[in-house]
């Protein structure tokens, strides 16, 4: 049985619009990934300026509070702080973008001290 030409008129119609489709969906998962990478380095940064500022008020006392200033003014929120000797190490987390319907919440740590 052969076909005619006729029978595949719009066809080509029906493979773009499929192929638009999976452009589509590989574009918002691609999105989605770079909202997670970006949350990511966003708590990094904030667990680094808050270790930074912990361990300039270790000599002054409250160092956890002025940590707990730097996570926040970043947007971030402070995990934790622990105090040792001199050293300050604060961990930090921040809310991405819901990916797949799943909301992502990387961590990143940091330590700040004297130099040794």
């Amino acid at each position: 049985m052969s076909v005619s030409p006729r029978d595949e008129r719009g066809i080509a119609t029906i493979l773009a619009l499929g192929l638009v489709a999976v452009l589509l969906v590989a574009t918002m998962i691609g999105v989605g990934v770079v909202r997670v990478v970006a949350a990511r380095h966003l708590a990094a940064a904030a667990a680094d300026l808050g270790a930074l500022a912990g361990a300039a008020a270790v000599g002054r006392g409250q160092p956890c509070a002025a940590a707990a200033g730097a996570v926040h003014a970043n947007d971030a929120e402070l995990v934790s702080c622990r105090v040792s000797g001199a050293d300050v190490v604060v961990v930090a987390s921040v809310r991405s973008e819901p990916l797949l319907g799943v909301s992502w919440v990387p961590r990143s740590s940091a330590r700040a001290g004297p130099v040794r």
